[in-house]
């Protein structure tokens, strides 16, 4: 049995991790060598998911990188254009770059600092980084993002960079589908996707773009035995998602509760059956997340259903 589709995995250190950096370079190793494609990095407030990516993209050949997701707030699109183009040249171009529109309460608290106007922010940061990165030079003086470096913004060996963003809102979608090469959701179920994000893509896109459109659907799965309490700690790291306006209006579309209701944790079967919907819903990827919700050897299990669902 095969999934027709590549699938990555996102990694983060173990708590009681000595050094993260080497925590996450030896994920990265075990991901790979077990025929995980792809190793994915969030942000937080302590890792920069960035230069995680140039790190494993340089120490971990073979197995490509991305971000899922940075926020795009308070990064301006001229320090995101060159850690990304940094992070492709390290990787010898296998890098991707996954950016968010973030989270407000968050950055309020953090930052002090709220986005009245956050797609226009997006439109707007989108194009500056096209042309940071695409053309060596921006001029973008716009409602919210002024771009006019003085000095080039090339990075050679760093070029050729896909665009994602964890869209899921129609606005924010339709930016998206204009201006950048995919979309990064997460906890929005194969309903939500084959309905509302997909087509909100594709009535969107250029009619000549850039590069194929992108639909890297993030999955909450696991391997395991322990299905009943594995789902209960499940549920309890999914449940500070649904305090956000964003995850919970994709949950109300899929129809669900809770953001739990949208995880697939079983066995081989099971997660296999859960992941083909989100293939059929119109998936051209899939991104596992909290893979290590069961422990370390149950996430080998499910980097190995992995691995052997794309071999």
């Amino acid at each position: 049995m095969s999934i027709s589709v590549p699938i990555g995995v996102s990694v983060w250190p173990r708590p009681d991790a000595g050094n993260d950096v080497d925590e996450v370079v030896r994920l990265a190793e075990a991901a790979r060598d077990t025929g995980v494609r792809s190793v994915w990095f969030g942000q937080k407030f302590d890792l920069d998911s960035l230069t995680l990516a140039a790190v494993v993209g340089r120490a971990v050949p073979g197995v490509e990188v991305g971000t899922s997701v940075v926020p795009i707030n308070p990064r301006h699109p001229l320090v995101v254009a060159a850690q990304a183009q940094t992070a492709q040249a390290a990787s010898g171009g296998r890098f991707r770059l996954g950016l968010g529109l973030g989270a407000p309460p968050l950055e309020s608290a953090a930052f002090g600092i709220r986005e009245d106007k956050p797609v226009r922010r997006l439109r707007e940061y989108l194009i500056a980084l096209r042309q940071a990165i695409e053309e060596g030079t921006v001029d973008v003086a716009g409602e919210r993002v002024h771009a006019r470096p003085p000095l080039p913004t090339t990075v050679h060996g760093g070029g050729n960079i896909p665009l994602l963003v964890a869209a899921m809102g129609p606005q924010a979608l339709r930016a998206t589908g204009e201006l950048a090469d995919g979309v990064l959701p997460f906890l929005a179920g194969p309903r939500t996707l084959a309905s509302h994000i997909v087509p909100a893509l594709e009535r969107a896109r250029p009619a000549d773009p850039v590069r194929p459109l992108q639909v890297v659907a993030g999955v909450v799965a696991v391997v395991t035995d322990r299905a009943e309490e594995v789902r209960a700690e499940a549920a309890r790291a999914l449940s500070f998602y649904e305090q956000f306006d964003s995850y919970r209006a994709v949950l109300d579309r899929e129809g669900v509760a809770h953001a739990i209701d949208v995880a697939v944790i079983g066995d081989e079967e099971y997660v296999t059956r859960g992941l083909r919907a989100y293939v059929d819903a119109g998936a051209t990827e899939l991104l596992v997340h909290q893979s290590d919700l069961a422990g370390p050897e149950d996430q080998l299990r499910t980097w190995k259903l992995l691995a052997d669902l794309t071999a």
